[in-house]
């Protein structure tokens, strides 16, 4: 028997995410400039820049977030590991507080009390799981969560600006291009929404119409402007 549980939830969500923002920047930019009818280069250009200068924000920012979570964790792992050492007592009686709220009482309470608190690493995974819900391993690592997302959102920035490269080979129109970017754009945004809501245990169908639906709203919102 072998349980499909999700561990790498902070990867896929900075994955949706990066993707998801990627291809809305992108298409924002795309049907604003481009809708006002300025060549393809401009277009190119414009998007492009957008599109670098958002992953890299995304990814600074994320990379920030995450390491100052982690140092707060941290900073709470080291304060247990110092009661730990210096107040057990204490400690002792909060890992019985635990587990007699779990329904244990007299010798299993102790048997489960004593071998707790006799492996000091135990103890700690134990204080921070239990009495505080820490969780390092799902937070995920800053580096690789601001990778994921630097890549996500150019693979997902790059999708609208394609077509415009065959615009500028004359082999296509500046509308037919707007067509083509927003109908790109929220495909990839349904596949993407439909993906995670599957891997969420929810409604595919669901989860991609909501993807797709922003998308489309931020087409929209960029050839109003």
């Amino acid at each position: 028997h072998v349980e499909p549980h999700i561990k790498e939830s902070a990867s896929i969500r900075d994955l949706v995410f990066g993707f998801g923002d990627g291809v809305n920047t992108s298409l924002g930019i795309v049907a604003g400039v481009g809708g006002a009818l300025i060549s393809a280069d401009v277009v190119i250009l414009a998007a492009l820049v957008g599109m670098f200068t958002g992953a890299k924000a995304m990814a600074v920012q994320n990379y920030l977030a995450v390491k100052s979570q982690r140092e707060i964790l941290e900073s709470e792992i080291k304060r247990e590991e110092y009661e730990i050492k210096n107040m057990p007592g204490d400690e002792r009686q909060e890992i019985e507080k635990v587990y007699r709220e779990k329904g244990f009482t007299g010798d299993d309470l102790k048997m489960i009390v004593d071998k707790i608190t006799s492996n000091k690493d135990v103890w700690l995974k134990t204080m921070l799981t239990e009495e505080l819900g820490l969780n390092l391993e799902i937070l995920g690592s800053p580096i690789k969560n601001a990778l994921v997302m630097f890549g996500a959102f150019l693979l997902g920035g790059i999708l609208p600006i394609l077509p415009y490269f065959v615009v500028k080979a004359g082999a296509i129109t500046s509308v037919t291009a707007i067509v083509i970017a927003i109908i790109m754009s929220v495909t990839s945004s349904f596949v993407v929404g439909a993906l995670k809501a599957r891997l969420a245990r929810k409604n595919w169908v669901k989860g991609g119409i909501e993807m797709a639906g922003l998308g489309t709203g931020i087409a929209l919102v960029g050839y109003g402007i």
